[in-house]
């Protein structure tokens, strides 16, 4: 059904039979003109909600001026990005990218380069340590490390150095660290596995132990970062600083796809010019919105509404029927759903049908990240359409 709305588009994704074509907020339209509440925010790439008015303006403003030089010159608006996020992070350099992928690559990267130029493990012998049950995006590299079949069959043969351990695990993790060990590369909350959460000290302990075994620490907070789970890292809920944030999604403000490697001089200085880089990696356009993110951000005002309305979504989520558990961090909730209440593809449909839009994963998990604007009565909306598609 919705291979024939889009028949010349590879069949790469399953979406919802639905077409949209004007958002504004939390809410979308369809070409038909039907409205819906928009509960899953492109995968956390929306938290500020559909065409939010100044990511709009500072995308415009700068697109009357300059979109694209590459890196082989300088432009105005790369420079004030870099700085507001170093802020932001704690760190001192940001290495710009376009899209999730590219910075968990060259995360990858700069811990191999990190781990030989500095820890001076021996050439070809390094290894990075991830958690079972990852998602970090689809390039050969990172699928060849998960152990999701649909991510990982048949796109072999894969690079080597990658060590798997249980997610939530401590004491797998330090017993898998050796003198080769470059990097621990972690999601502190698994998004695609259906909003898992580690146990309550997990993050402190990973800080910990590689910090004792000199061991680089790597964030993915591409989906759980940003506001997403009610501060503005998902590291932050234990106290926790990482030695390398990987960001994006809402980086780009639901405009463009912005990501970044956020790390101080010690770990990203091991990059030497001309070892790595995108043509369209800190862009002025890019730059421009990111800045405009950053500025949002440190007003606190988007990670105060992702924690008091994330209280009111899980609350109203587990009085549900047909509910078997509830994981949720801020505004971000994985909802198993009862075998008998249908699959999360069914539970999704049902939702479509009543004018709500969320995704299933795993076979019985619905997942709901619904933009950082959204208001309290339309979050009740929401739970009332999903009471509903509950009782099939």
């Amino acid at each position: 059904m919705t291979a024939a709305l889009e028949p010349n588009v590879a069949h790469n994704y399953h979406p919802l039979p639905v077409t949209v074509s004007h958002g504004e907020g939390a809410w979308v339209t369809d070409v038909d003109g039907k409205r819906y509440l928009d509960m899953l925010s492109g995968y956390s790439a929306l938290n500020f909600g559909h065409r939010h008015p100044e990511l709009v303006k500072a995308a415009q403003d700068q697109l009357g001026r300059l979109t694209l030089t590459s890196r082989a010159f300088f432009n105005d608006q790369l420079g004030p990005f870099a700085t507001a996020l170093a802020e932001l992070c704690g760190k001192d350099l940001v290495l710009p990218m376009n899209t999730g992928a590219e910075a968990v690559e060259t995360g990858i990267k700069v811990a191999r380069a990190w781990g030989y130029r500095v820890k001076g493990i021996p050439a070809e012998q390094a290894k990075i340590i991830v958690a079972l049950g990852n998602f970090h995006g689809r390039t050969t590299t990172i699928v060849g490390f998960s152990d999701d079949p649909t991510a990982h069959d048949d796109f072999g043969p894969y690079a080597p150095g990658f060590v798997a351990v249980p997610f939530g695990d401590a004491d797998a993790l330090e017993a898998a660290i050796d003198e080769n060990t470059a990097a621990v590369l972690i999601e502190p909350i698994q998004g695609e596995g259906g909003v898992v959460l580690p146990p309550d000290g997990y993050l402190r302990r990973v800080r910990e132990v590689t910090k004792a075994r000199n061991v680089l620490f790597i964030a993915d907070e591409i989906q759980s970062g940003l506001g997403r789970v009610g501060e503005t890292f998902a590291c932050d809920r234990e106290g926790v600083v990482p030695d390398v944030y990987l960001l994006g999604k809402a980086l780009g403000g639901g405009i463009l796809p912005v990501s970044a490697v956020v790390a101080d001089e010690d770990v990203l200085g091991v990059i030497r010019p001309g070892e790595h880089g995108s043509t369209f990696g800190g862009n002025p356009l890019a730059a421009a919105v990111g800045l405009k993110v950053v500025e949002l951000l440190k007003t606190g005002r988007f990670q105060e509404r992702s924690r008091q309305l994330g209280d009111h979504l899980r609350a109203g989520l587990e009085k549900l029927e047909g509910v078997t558990a509830v994981r949720s961090a801020g505004l971000w909730a994985g909802i198993d759903i009862d075998p008998a209440a249908g699959t999360g593809r069914e539970v999704a449909e049902r939702l479509l049908a009543r004018g709500v839009l969320a995704k299933d994963t795993h076979g019985q998990t619905l997942r709901m990240a619904p933009p950082l604007v959204i208001r309290a009565t339309e979050i009740d909306w929401a739970l009332e359409q999903l009471a509903f598609a509950l009782k099939g």
